[in-house]
């Protein structure tokens, strides 16, 4: 099945030179983009009469991120006994949120800063407790997403002579790091894209008022020369633009264009926050489920 998706995917780009296919790295799904949604649907029944291949579509999954924007502190223990040796951590010290600015000085977006003194934690399991916190900076607590603008400070720990192990101290780490997360006011980061849109000037009124009512920000208008043209610059969520190539073109005549590319991350407002961390919750239901 997958062959034959690769061949079909490699035939239909060679033959039509507006279809464009891409895996994108952070959510590992084959993207389609082409001339609007009908373009797309045609190769997508071809896929299934003309290859045998069923797919499962709908909207790009958007790359949301995480963060925190308080400091919290924790002292997390993971206890397992089981049969024979079980399983014995414990790690204190805090989370913090980290700015932009650190970021860009530290070249990554999370930081671990092992701050322990003695050998309470001894210290063959520092570099353990860096991969537990690494692990829970790739999925995050509130959606699952990878978090960044966090740095965690590791402080003082606990270890058992027998049960402690590698394991132990990165899930201990992991899970301190989550559930701390979320006692540090944490908040979800949407990608928002700087959009150029360039269209005649008499439909300026009508795609002014599409972009606000994808929440986007106008940031200039410039009319060309002779008048008969305006380009539109606006910051608009990706969340938002799925469907704007067809709108566009009903809005205009057929004669508007428009580019976009990535911009920033910011946080999403409070409401959009529940409804991702609700839909995330029964999506695990449903996966635990099956």
């Amino acid at each position: 099945m997958q062959t034959q998706f690769g061949k079909a995917l490699n035939k239909f780009s060679k033959e039509d030179p507006t279809l464009r296919v891409k895996i994108d790295p952070e959510t590992k799904e084959t993207i389609l983009s082409g001339m609007g949604e009908l373009h797309l649907e045609v190769y997508i029944e071809r896929l299934n009469r003309e290859y045998g291949v069923e797919c499962v579509t709908g909207q790009p999954n958007v790359n949301y991120k995480e963060t925190v924007n308080k400091k919290a502190k924790f002292d997390w223990v993971h206890k397992k006994q089981t049969g024979g040796a079980g399983q014995y951590a414990r790690v204190m010290g805090f989370i913090e949120p980290l700015s932009e600015e650190e970021q860009k000085e530290l070249g990554k977006p999370c930081e671990f800063d092992n701050r322990c003194v003695g050998t309470n934690i001894p210290p063959e399991y520092y570099s353990s407790c860096e991969k537990g916190a690494d692990d829970a900076f790739v999925e995050g607590a509130l959606v699952g997403a990878e978090v960044e603008g966090v740095r965690v400070v590791l402080q003082d720990g606990a270890s058992h002579a027998v049960d402690s192990s590698d394991m132990a101290f990165r899930t201990c780490m992991a899970n301190a790091v989550r559930e701390t997360m979320k006692q540090a006011d944490p908040s979800i980061l949407e990608p928002v894209m700087s959009v150029e849109v360039e269209i005649p000037s008499e439909f300026q009124g009508t795609v002014v008022a599409a972009l606000n009512r994808r929440m986007g920000m106008i940031q200039s208008s410039d009319v060309n020369d002779d008048g008969s043209g305006i380009k539109i610059v606006a910051e608009v969520p990706l969340a938002n633009m799925f469907g704007y190539s067809t709108e566009l073109r009903s809005l205009t005549q057929g004669k508007g264009e428009f580019s976009m590319e990535y911009f920033k991350h910011i946080q999403v407002t409070r409401n959009i926050q529940e409804d991702l961390m609700k839909q995330y919750r029964e999506k695990q239901k449903d996966e635990d489920a099956a």
